[in-house]
């Protein structure tokens, strides 16, 4: 009887434990749920604030250059039906070029399993087809695979005419890509037989090849482009740019000249046609450079000396920031950094390159009056938006544009202009770091302030100069299912662009 009594007694504790088990987690979720949902309630008003007036004029957009097809396939299923049983042992981030099947599998593991995204040059045609032809075999046993308009700049000026602007577009497109662009888009550059193809690999979070293991969403692009590189409709978008005098001009899609086999002195021409395309635009002019996954040192280098003197404005992700940091600060480029970075420590890179970029302007722009000073940085990460302006600028709306910005990325990422709360995942603390430097203000996220904003002075240059620069944190509501990462960075940065016009 005594151990019948015993056994009862420890049944009833762990009904007991379990009953308050579920109980507590259950509030857990009660809280989470009601802290999104106070969040997105916050970020729909201060995006609804963006509304134009009918009076305002419509801001107009030129952006260049290039276009492509993305062919998207899951790229687990991918690897797993054509690769199963080559997991490479190790992993490598440093193929600048993939040249074989070996190198591609080693390249794809090492970001794979970093969460980071990656862009990387198939210098082997054959091969890069025999891959399409592979995605496209799948395509017709499974639903795997996916067609799209393709291109930084595409995407970014469909962005734009979404968020209300008249766009102007520099791209070649073949007939058959046209259409999937609005009619409203205006369009400069030729038609072409042919547009170049990217394979985009896409993971979720959790996905798993052998034994690497995906920490988030994102994707692996391949491309052996042989149209993009050349930046063939640039000297059609700066004629057009003549006549169609924009509010902002946006440069992207430059990084498709990485790695790519130039002829000699080629590319430096073609990148000093690219700054005097900017040069030549009026001081109202806002030019803007989007930046994106680049691994040639040399190239960086020229983009340093050609294009970012002479912007006012730079978009990027947390990878992306971390290769300029290097190359600004160091000379070298930087592989996979952490996917999802304390704020503190994205802002402090943040203001590293804003200071190395103001001290380049103050050094340079008496010997070259074109050169501008940068205003405006926008990083996007899985988590958060986080933007920093020139105090009186020309860029408004600055926490508008943060949470137009973070609202963006979950309706494209999830592939849905609904957000429901029950799946949104919250990946930021309640506070953050406004720096990792010791006794950084902190700022609070919540009901009262859901994008966090606040000014500062940043010193710069030999002779400690001190500017006023106003900075917004927006958290993201993170997809628990992701459905699309490839151009999530265009539109999100465009997004952002537009509603500071």
């Amino acid at each position: 009887m005594t151990a019948l009594r015993y056994m009862g007694w420890l049944t009833g504790c762990s009904v007991f434990t379990a009953f308050v088990s579920i109980i507590w987690q259950a509030f857990i979720s009660l809280q989470a749920l009601n802290r999104t949902t106070v969040l997105l309630t916050g970020l729909l008003a201060i995006e609804g604030s963006l509304k134009r007036s009918a009076v305002q004029p419509v801001p107009k957009v030129a952006i260049g250059y290039g276009a492509c097809t993305d062919l998207q396939i899951n790229a687990t299923e991918f690897l797993e039906r054509y690769y199963g049983r080559r997991i490479p042992a190790t992993t490598t981030g440093s193929r600048e070029i993939v040249n074989n099947e070996d190198e591609l599998l080693q390249s794809f593991a090492y970001y794979f399993q970093n969460g980071a995204a990656a862009e990387r040059v198939m210098a082997n045609g054959t091969l890069f087809k025999q891959l399409v032809g592979y995605a496209k075999l799948m395509g017709k046993d499974t639903s795997g695979i996916q067609w799209f308009m393709g291109g930084n700049a595409p995407l970014m000026a469909v962005r734009f005419f979404m968020e209300g602007a008249d766009v102007l577009l520099g791209a070649h497109m073949s007939k058959k890509l046209r259409p999937l662009l609005p009619k409203e888009i205006r369009l400069a550059g030729d038609e072409i037989p042919d547009d170049d193809i990217h394979l985009i690999l896409e993971y979720k979070a959790g996905d798993s090849w052998g034994t690497y293991v995906a920490p988030r969403a994102n994707r692996y692009i391949l491309h052996s482009d042989r149209n993009n590189p050349h930046l063939r409709a640039l000297e059609q978008l700066t004629d057009a740019l003549k006549v169609y005098h924009p509010q902002l001009l946006v440069v992207s899609g430059l990084q498709m000249m990485d790695m790519f086999t130039f002829n000699p002195g080629e590319r430096e021409a073609r990148l000093q046609q690219v700054q005097r395309q900017l040069t030549s635009q009026p001081p109202d002019t806002l030019n803007h450079f989007e930046m994106a996954s680049y691994v040639e040192l040399r190239l960086l280098q020229q983009l340093r000396h050609f294009v970012l003197p002479y912007v006012d404005s730079l978009g990027m992700n947390e990878q992306e920031l971390a290769n300029l940091q290097q190359v600004l600060a160091h000379g070298r480029t930087v592989l996979a950094t952490d996917w999802n970075p304390r704020i503190a420590h994205t802002l402090d890179q943040m203001r590293e390159v804003f200071i190395s970029l103001l001290e380049d302007f103050e050094e340079h722009s008496n010997a070259d009056p074109r050169r501008r000073r940068i205003s405006r940085i926008h990083v996007h990460t899985l988590a958060y938006q986080a933007i920093l302006t020139t105090a009186g600028s020309q860029w408004k709306n600055t926490r508008a544009a943060a949470a137009k910005a973070a609202l963006t990325a979950h309706r494209y990422v999830c592939k849905s202009q609904f957000i429901n709360p029950e799946a949104v995942l919250q990946v930021l603390d309640d506070s953050f770091a406004t720096s990792a430097q010791e006794d950084a203000p902190r700022m609070r996220i919540g009901a009262a302030s859901p994008v966090p904003c606040w000014r500062e002075y940043i010193e710069y240059g030999r002779q400690r100069q001190r500017l006023e620069v106003e900075i917004c944190v927006a958290p993201v509501l993170v997809c628990r299912e992701a459905r699309k990462t490839a151009g999530a960075g265009d539109n999100i940065s465009a997004s952002g662009l537009a509603a500071q016009l």
